[in-house]
């Protein structure tokens, strides 16, 4: 594998790593996984980077937590971290991602970088696929015109693989990234990005449709952020709970100084759902935490529940 990407895998936080893999980590420690552990013994460097057990003596860092976790070799364990933390592997942009990438893949071409304007087009007509209107509108329950304010499309790769592709754009409505997700059930990677693609914050040309004193909510993830606008509330989304970037953060305290509106937020109800929240509101102080009921694990599951035709509990 290259080594560069290597180094971002084992750059990746090591205790969001864990809690992908399902630890649960409280105050740098979690009850190991390799042994039966009753006093969590597995302890985290955040410095380092790495896990250390003090009583089976398991360590390592990023790679090797998913390697023993999950059971994988070298390359799997990789490949489950890159498409668990959104990061694009030089071997995928090699092949290709996205509909421009497929047209140039039966071409024999490479693109080795992201070109807005290679995309743009692909947005100006979205077409949804059956699949595509199957997860948004079946499944989802989303509202259409939240669809079409977002400009969703969709496309079928070489293998008959159905994506459902999402376009980002800056303040100003210019594509800076794309986001292709896997629609197959429990398909591996379920995500894939353009080589080059800047997936910031989400759905910022909402700002401009603000008001003085109107509410912002800030939600965890795009499909978090569909039903959140199906709902009737103006939303941004931060890719991830594990991805939040300096310049993420610079952005959001501009808002916060610049406009006279209010942030809110329903965390995930877990580790990293709660932590970003903690993470947001360093700078956005006024930032107000919603609790979600019982049962619900994200925004998108309350919506869900609140839809006519959800099914009783």
């Amino acid at each position: 594998m290259d080594p560069q990407d290597l180094q971002k895998l084992r750059d990746l936080p090591i205790e969001g790593v864990a809690e992908r893999l399902g630890l649960q980590v409280s105050k740098h420690k979690c009850l190991c996984p390799f042994h039966d552990d009753h006093h969590a013994s597995l302890s985290f460097s955040v410095r380092r980077n790495t896990y250390r057990c003090y009583a089976c003596g398991a360590s390592g860092g990023t790679i090797d937590l998913a390697m023993h976790c999950l059971n994988k070799g070298f390359v799997e364990a990789c490949r489950w971290l890159a498409d668990a933390n959104n990061v694009l592997l030089q071997d995928d942009a090699t092949h290709g991602q996205g509909a421009s990438f497929q047209s140039a893949a039966k071409l024999g071409c490479q693109v080795s970088s992201f070109d807005p304007a290679r995309y743009a087009r692909f947005f100006e007509h979205p077409f949804l696929s059956a699949p595509a209107r199957q997860f948004l509108f079946e499944e989802r329950k989303l509202d259409e015109r939240v669809i079409r304010w977002c400009r969703l499309t969709s496309w079928q790769d070489r293998e008959g693989v159905n994506w459902l592709q999402i376009p980002y754009y800056d303040r100003e409505c210019r594509l800076t990234g794309i986001q292709n997700r896997n629609l197959t059930k429990g398909a591996t990677p379920r995500f894939r990005f353009p080589y080059g693609a800047q997936c910031s914050i989400y759905n910022l040309p909402v700002l401009s449709m603000l008001r003085p004193g109107e509410a912002l909510y800030i939600t965890e993830g795009c499909s978090d952020c569909w039903a959140m606008l199906s709902a009737g509330h103006k939303a941004i989304a931060i890719p991830s709970a594990t991805l939040l970037k300096p310049s993420d953060k610079a952005l959001l305290s501009s808002l916060g100084s610049q406009l006279s509106i209010s942030f809110h937020m329903y965390p995930d109800r877990d580790e990293p759902g709660e932590r970003l929240f903690l993470q947001l509101q360093q700078v956005l102080p006024n930032l107000e935490h919603h609790q979600l009921p019982p049962g619900c694990k994200d925004f998108s599951e309350y919506y869900l529940s609140q839809s006519p035709n959800a099914e009783s509990p």
